[in-house]
């Protein structure tokens, strides 16, 4: 367990530092004029996001798991997940953050990876990291409950961001 617990508090640390980053980027464009979408929503994907690693984490306690083949596994696909949300925090820079925001004459990005994947802080990250998570932790019920409840937040999220790009296409 304490493998898990250790490699759990790292990609955690890692989590909070991106949004110390996010945080630092929310205060700058709020003083451009930016508008926030979907607040509640961003409310509620923020808690559930803590939820699931929490609950992971909890599962992982109570089940005494240990770290495994499985757990491994979860640990490469995490650390793939923060590979890919640094990549994309270092694409966007400036107007990263975890809430949507626009700003006036907000730039698009438009690299490989933006054209090639849709939304990829999403795809290559969000969704690869909790169920990374969850694999590590050996936490079934997490998955099984929690991923289905935060792809719902998700998709709703996509929808609000997909309607407030394009108003600056």
């Amino acid at each position: 367990m304490q493998y898990i617990i250790i490699t759990f508090i790292s990609f955690f640390v890692l989590r909070l530092m991106s949004l110390s980053y996010s945080i630092k980027n929310e205060k700058r464009i709020l003083k451009q004029g930016a508008v926030q979408y979907g607040k509640f929503n961003s409310l509620l994907l923020t808690l559930t996001h803590v939820a699931y690693y929490f609950s992971a984490l909890y599962e992982a306690y109570t089940c005494k798991v240990t770290f495994n083949t499985i757990s491994i596994w979860g640990a490469a696909l995490m650390a793939f997940a923060y590979v890919m949300l640094f990549y994309v925090i270092y694409k966007l820079k400036d107007i990263w953050t975890v809430k949507l925001y626009i700003i006036p004459n907000q730039r698009i990005e438009k690299s490989f990876l933006f054209r090639t994947v849709r939304h990829p802080n999403y795809i290559l990250n969000i969704i690869p990291e909790l169920i990374g998570v969850a694999l590590l932790c050996n936490a079934w019920m997490t998955i099984s409950i929690g991923l289905p409840i935060y792809l719902i937040l998700l998709g709703i999220r996509i929808k609000q961001e997909e309607k407030a790009m394009s108003e600056i296409r």
